[in-house]
């Protein structure tokens, strides 16, 4: 007899008047004669009314053989004691069923037995339960969940679409586990909302497809997160849902479920769901079951995904193709530039139809055809040899000229990249702005030449007016000499000579500094300790700036080396600190000089500053400081914001020209209301500095009828010299202009020294006679005399061995000695 609703009709309505263990009584004959075994059960209560456990009242022929006990073993025995490894919570949904009247199926295993039952279970009485039994072979059951899983399987292998496989295994699950319903629900709303599109239940069941929110369903969803799985044997009494989700499982009738979690990137994204009427205690090997179906459900959906995906993947590439290529080609055929694919020989493989439009040159003219027959000759070799960098991945464009079919030039900039065997490229015709870029150098040009000319009427303005007052004083001075020598009046004559001395030297001050403005003063750059030149200046620094101002010098430790001119870096140093003393007028300050070894890099070059190794020397004073618009002009010649008569402007443009002709470059940094800080940096030298060596007191020395020629256009000057070296036992030889000396210096006679002015006229100037007269006179000496250096002439001071300058103006004895030690000097 089996487990039927006419059975369970037959039996359920048996109460407790009727059940007994007498022989007699009818109910009693059907209760032993049915196939099902069949026990009563009776609930144990303590003294203070408490259910303990069940003790067995009860059982029939058939319950008997399938637990193995006898009436007589299990009378009056409570059911712990008599069936070895029955769970708690079994316990606990037969209390249930006594105290609500609700009948109960699940099943029970007893492993030690190896046996499985199905167990329907009913109130009969007050504090009595009656229960059913069906046996099931433990090792048929678990077949049974086997044989469910490759049916699942081999449903899942035939279908494609995600929401159908879903379906078929839920269907199988729930019939192999006798559920009411079964199903696959998806998250939605972050979260908070599942959705079920189909679900399988049994005859007579309410499907739950549709929209719910989690919150309906007490914990038995949102536990799902943490990726385990929720077993719960009945909802009115598991505290996970006995409060927040009875009303949303009394809703569809439901007293005991599965949920299992399908987990995506650490979220719930789905969960597979298995619903009984009734409270169950569920097996373990149900449960397995249930999380290999879900686990087959997981890999078979993202498997037909992934190849649906790949599909996809494939179909969307195959239009992307098509559109890239239908793209390519409408590129190919209205771009306005050139494209091309030329092979690494440089023969046209492919063109398009801008060769036509920009040169005049069909696609039938082109193909086949060397570039070089398109290029003009000039271009050739790095046309030719550009395509053969490509074609080793080593450059990737070149600039060219075309010839256009017309006749006219064309600029063309290519831009290439390399395949196997060819090299794609497109070119821009650029001719145009070649033509614009030429017109703005021009421009540029002219503006320079029209600043430039500005500038000189700025120089020519102040420097007429100092001249014309150091002029006065010499003329004045000469004027007063004459009238008195007339007079015989031989006293006091030396002062007008010391005044035109004097004056003769301010003029020299202010050529040296008109000239390193112009960037063509005359320099001599030795290695030079910049700690060892700020500390000799030390005194000199303090009386200039005055008490008012503190000085600090702070001297940076192992401070490289730098090739400078040294008496013109104290200059500009000093003139730095005058101008900070002037900055700071009249409460004062503090002036602090620093010098230290930077290196600039590309990431920190500003201020037009190339990127190097440098020795910095900065003169940071706390002055008034400097706003914008004068900050831009500081360097402009003979501007200057000090009252009238108190400066000439030019102070800081000699020491911006100085520094620029030494390789240089000035910073200059002010704050109004803080103070600036004026920056010089000059280029590190490697070599070493050469050690003092003591020079002994200058003595004018005399020749021995050694021969000079002297080459000199000012006729004054050229007599001067003339008479000095005569006096002083030299042969003198004279020439006005470069080529009357070089035709001396061409003849067989003596000259020991060629004393030469740099710039000349006729043509040569000092260098280039220099120059031929030592093709045949090798080991010529020459001293160069100059008011300022040619640049090219003497190519920046760095002069060939028994070459030696000097500078208008100079003193008369000095040049005497200089021409002295190069003659004695060694070759």
């Amino acid at each position: 007899m089996s487990l039927t609703r006419t059975s369970l009709q037959e039996v359920e309505p048996l109460a407790e008047s009727r059940i007994s263990l007498g022989s007699s009584n009818p109910w009693h004959l059907f209760f032993q004669q049915i196939d099902d075994g069949g026990m009563v059960i009776e609930l144990v209560r303590d003294a203070e009314g408490v259910a303990q456990t069940w003790r067995i009242s009860s059982i029939n022929d058939a319950g008997q053989r399938f637990l193995g006990l006898s009436h007589q073993a299990v009378a009056g025995r409570t059911v712990d004691d008599v069936i070895a490894g029955l769970q708690p919570d079994w316990m606990d949904n037969f209390i249930h069923i006594e105290e609500t009247g609700e009948p109960a199926t699940f099943k029970m295993t007893l492993s030690a037995m190896n046996q499985a039952y199905d167990i329907k279970a009913f109130r009969i009485a007050a504090g009595k339960v009656g229960i059913l039994l069906k046996r099931v072979s433990l090792s048929q059951h678990k077949d049974g969940l086997r044989v469910a899983l490759l049916e699942i399987s081999a449903r899942l292998r035939d279908l494609t679409d995600p929401p159908s496989m879903a379906f078929a295994a839920a269907e199988i699950v729930g019939q192999t586990l006798h559920a009411a319903r079964a199903g696959y629900a998806t998250m939605t709303d972050h979260g908070a909302a599942l959705r079920i599109d189909r679900d399988w239940t049994s005859a007579g069941i309410q499907s739950g497809a549709g929209m719910h929110r989690t919150t309906s369903f007490g914990q038995a969803v949102s536990d799902l997160k943490t990726g385990h799985a929720v077993v719960i044997d009945n909802t009115v009494i598991d505290q996970r849902t006995a409060s927040d989700g009875v009303a949303g499982f009394d809703a569809y009738a439901v007293r005991s479920l599965i949920n299992l979690p399908v987990i995506e990137n650490g979220h719930l994204v789905a969960f597979l769901y298995v619903n009984s009427c009734n409270p169950r205690v569920w097996l373990q090997e149900e449960i397995e079951f249930a999380l290999s179906a879900a686990e087959q459900i997981r890999v078979a959906v993202e498997r037909r995904q992934a190849e649906q995906d790949l599909r996809d993947l494939a179909s969307s590439l195959e239009q992307q193709v098509d559109a890239r290529a239908t793209e390519l080609k409408q590129l190919w055929d209205t771009s306005p530039d050139l494209l091309l694919a030329i092979d690494f020989d440089g023969v046209f493989r492919q063109v398009n139809a801008a060769w036509t439009a920009l040169l005049g040159y069909h696609k039938d003219e082109l193909i086949g055809h060397h570039v070089n027959e398109f290029v003009i000759p000039d271009d050739h070799s790095q046309t030719t040899k550009a395509f053969t960098l490509v074609a080793e991945r080593s450059v990737k464009g070149v600039v060219n000229r075309y010839r256009h079919k017309d006749g006219s030039i064309r600029w063309i900039s290519w831009v290439a990249a390399a395949s196997k065997t060819v090299a794609y490229a497109t070119g821009r015709d650029i001719t145009a702005e070649r033509e614009q870029a030429a017109a703005l150098a021009n421009a540029e040009e002219a503006l320079r030449q029209s600043q430039k000319m500005e500038a000189v009427g700025q120089l020519t303005g102040g420097l007429a007016h100092d001249f014309n007052n150091l002029l006065a004083s010499i003329s004045g001075s000469l004027q007063i000499l004459k009238l008195k020598l007339h007079r015989s009046e031989y006293g006091a004559l030396e002062r007008y000579i010391d005044i035109g001395e004097s004056s003769v030297r301010r003029a020299a001050s202010l050529t040296q500094r008109l000239l390193a403005f112009s960037r063509r003063q005359t320099l001599a750059p030795q290695p030079t300790d910049i700690n060892r030149l700020v500390a000799g200046m030390d005194d000199l620094i303090r009386r200039s700036v005055g008490p008012i101002v503190e000085l600090e010098v702070i001297h940076a430790p192992d401070l490289w080396a730098t090739k400078v001119d040294s008496s013109q870096l104290e200059n500009a140093l000093l003139n730095l600190c005058i101008n900070a003393r002037d900055a700071m007028s009249p409460k004062g300050g503090k002036l602090t000089l620093v010098t230290s070894n930077s290196s600039i890099d590309e990431c920190s070059a500003e201020n037009n500053i190339p990127p190097g190794e440098y020795v910095s020397l900065c003169a940071t004073d706390t002055g008034m400081g400097m706003p914008p618009e004068v900050l831009e002009r500081i360097f402009d010649p003979f501007y200057t914001t000090k009252p009238l008569g108190e400066g000439t402007g030019l102070g800081l443009s000699m020491v911006y020209g100085f520094v620029s002709q030494s390789g240089g470059q000035m910073h200059v940094h002010s704050k109004v209301g803080v103070g600036t800080t004026m920056c010089i940096y000059l280029p590190r030298y490697e070599g070493v500095i050469p050690t003092d060596v003591p020079v002994p007191a200058v003595t004018l020395k005399n020749g021995q009828g050694e021969t000079v020629l002297v080459i000199e256009d000012e006729h004054a000057l050229r007599e001067l010299i003339e008479e000095v070296l005569h006096d002083a036992g030299y042969q003198v030889l004279t020439a006005r202009d470069g080529p009357a000396g070089l035709r001396i210096l061409d003849s067989d006679t003596r000259v020991d020294l060629l004393v030469t002015d740099v710039g000349l006229p006729g043509g040569l100037n000092g260098r280039q006679v220099a120059d031929a007269a030592r093709v045949s006179r090798g080991d010529l000496k020459v001293l160069f005399i100059t008011g300022y250096a040619d640049t090219e002439a003497v190519n920046n001071g760095q002069l060939s061995p028994g070459m030696e300058m000097m500078t208008k103006p100079f003193e008369i004895s000095a040049l005497a000695n200089r021409v002295h030690a190069l003659i004695d000097a060694r070759p």
